[in-house]
């Protein structure tokens, strides 16, 4: 995470503003999973927060003819800033960066027969052995949203508040490959040619996420 400038400035700025005596803290769910954010002052009208998210999610989707079974670990770190237009309220504008760890594992199921069928040609369960992947994407993030509720706006004690913005996570990056074909070099050798094909629909496929919603309800609570 040192990489990303972004991240080094706000924690910079949140120190300084952890030296006033206002402190708040949230729990979130949403679409990032189950997450926890720091929030901190840093002028009257700009709060800091830092966060961790954490979502698991399994599932199987069709690319082509193939099935695959995801094992999906959405995890995430964010440093944002919330800037609130008015003094007082609770409507904000949001921007910062993610440091995005998601990734899914993937391996493919065999049709009802035990067969494949990869890029056009069918092969038996026994040739292919098996057929795994994994999918991820960048780990910068850029995010921008709106929300509202402010952790540091009341007495201490509890508040409510939301977010819903996007991060851009970019092009999936995605690998596949078959292991232990016992088959025939040249079968192996064409499969392995037919796999590739696969990877690059799988990655199509996947391009429909370089944009990640995010929807999720806070429970604050001010030190």
């Amino acid at each position: 995470m040192t990489r990303f400038p972004l991240f080094c400035c706000t924690a910079a700025l949140l120190a300084a503003g952890a030296a006033q005596a206002q402190v708040g803290a949230t729990i979130d769910l949403g679409t990032t999973g189950v997450g926890a954010h720091l929030v901190l002052p840093i002028t009257p009208g700009l709060n800091g927060r830092l966060g961790v998210n954490y979502f698991k999610h399994d599932f199987t989707k069709r690319s082509g003819l193939v099935e695959y079974n995801l094992d999906g670990k959405l995890q995430t770190a964010d440093a944002l800033l919330d800037w609130y237009p008015r003094a007082g309220s609770g409507f904000r504008l949001t921007a910062g960066v993610l440091y995005n760890n998601t990734r899914f594992d993937a391996v493919a199921a065999p049709d009802q027969l035990g067969t494949f069928r990869l890029n056009g040609a069918q092969y038996s369960g026994a040739d292919v052995g098996l057929l795994v992947g994994k999918v991820d994407f960048r780990k910068a993030a850029p995010y921008l949203g709106i929300g509202w509720g402010n952790a540091l706006n009341t007495e201490r004690g509890w508040s409510f508040g939301g977010d819903l913005g996007v991060f851009h996570q970019g092009s999936a990056r995605v690998s596949l490959r078959s292991e232990r074909c016992v088959a025939l070099s040249a079968l192996c050798e064409r499969l392995a040619r037919d796999v590739a094909a696969e990877q690059a629909r799988l990655a199509d496929d996947a391009s429909d996420y370089k944009v990640y919603p995010v929807l999720r309800a806070s429970l604050s609570y001010r030190f």
